[in-house]
């Protein structure tokens, strides 16, 4: 069994809560939802959120440090407009930021081509997955590539197969997803879409 597969009892009776040593997080970020635009064909030209979203201060006051383990390493999506705010999550989550784990370059839905976003200024496209750690987490060189390309899926939803690059970049470690869309195989989840295997 590895140590992925460790259940939530057999961590209590080691001696306390069940705690990760990889977590994977894509919040939802607060946006302007252009409720003020008119007609629904603008709203979604816009770009209006399909779903809840949180607050800065709601999502920094999740308690993701009590689930860290002393060597933990947090994988956290961020979109650019809010690079100016996600240093503030990291730090109360207990994690210091190290590097840019992966950048999503979006391809169309069908494969083939490059997606283009939206944006007040240029048309958006990729993505960032920033890389941080807590305590101390060990360094790794792995022949893991930052460049993910991968379709666009439904609104928000993110590329399986980053998933995939965390385990072969740390290896096969206790491991959460939180806001999860759907539960994958050796990892547990948190979120409103799933049934959580943690409360938060």
């Amino acid at each position: 069994m590895s140590r992925a597969e460790l259940t939530l009892a057999e961590y209590a009776r080691a001696g306390g809560p069940k705690k990760y040593q990889v977590i994977y997080a894509d919040p939802p970020w607060p946006y302007q939802t252009w409720t003020r635009l008119k007609t629904k064909k603008a709203r979604k030209k816009c770009g209006s959120i399909e779903y809840p979203t949180m607050t800065l201060a709601e999502i920094c006051d999740l308690p993701v440090g009590t689930i860290a383990d002393e060597h933990c390493i947090l994988f956290l999506w961020i979109t650019m407009p809010k690079l100016n705010v996600v240093f503030s999550v990291i730090e109360a989550w207990g994690f210091i930021y190290k590097t840019v784990a992966f950048t999503w370059v979006k391809q169309n839905p069908s494969g083939n081509g490059i997606y283009s976003g939206l944006g007040h200024w240029t048309l958006a496209n990729p993505e960032l997955c920033l890389l941080c750690t807590h305590k101390k987490f060990p360094s790794r060189k792995s022949p893991v590539k930052q460049l993910v390309f991968a379709p666009r899926g439904r609104h928000s939803s993110k590329p399986a197969i980053v998933r995939d690059k965390i385990i072969e970049l740390v290896g096969d470690l206790p491991r959460i997803e939180l806001f999860a869309r759907e539960k994958a195989p050796g990892w547990d989840v948190w979120g409103n879409e799933v049934e959580s295997d943690i409360e938060l």
